[in-house]
């Protein structure tokens, strides 16, 4: 799970966090996330948690030590880098959420997609769309496939929606390319 370490404007994203929490733990998926109380990292912790369910933090340390980690985890896996934190999240994690956030939580989100790129998961990857919040991703992507910087099985690789139990649908039904889809000069 990749989300923001705030709750943005508005009371839809909190709760929309907090569903998808308490869905998950619902449907007994362990949710591995950033390991923060704040914001929606700590909504979404806190909704799997009311649930009963398996929650793993990966926290790097500095974070740690500015009093940002969740005390109710059932895991709490501390590192001491950001790319540590991204690689124990990519190794120990199915599927990929993204909910709204800033620049880590794009960070994030692109580098995934680019290790699904490069052949180097099959994950499905999934965004939760609340609000609007990532219909310019969207856009974005269809410029890029418009503009021959990505091939279609590529966006097609970003499964977007605005609703919970669709998304994780989507996502169970993903099947991921066989081989790695980059272009190359000798394409063009």
């Amino acid at each position: 799970m990749f989300c923001g370490s705030n709750y943005g404007l508005g009371p839809v994203f909190r709760e929309q966090a907090t569903l998808l929490g308490k869905t998950l733990a619902e449907k007994e998926i362990e949710l591995i996330y950033g390991g923060a109380h704040v914001g929606l990292m700590g909504a979404v912790a806190d909704g799997a948690l009311k649930a009963n369910g398996r929650v793993v933090g990966v926290l790097p340390r500095f974070l740690e030590v500015k009093e940002l980690a969740h005390p109710g985890l059932t895991e709490l896996v501390l590192v001491d880098t950001m790319h540590e934190r991204k690689a124990i999240m990519n190794d120990r994690c199915d599927a990929v959420i993204t909910l709204p956030g800033g620049f880590g939580t794009m960070d994030e989100l692109f580098e995934m997609l680019t290790w699904a790129q490069l052949g180097l998961h099959k994950k499905p990857i999934g965004v939760l769309n609340i609000d609007g919040y990532y219909d310019t991703l969207n856009l974005m992507t269809e410029n890029m496939l418009s503009k021959g910087f990505i091939q279609a099985v590529n966006k097609d690789s970003l499964l977007i929606c605005s609703e919970i139990n669709t998304l994780l649908e989507m996502m169970n039904n993903y099947q991921a390319p066989e081989t790695a889809t980059l272009i190359t000069e000798s394409e063009i």
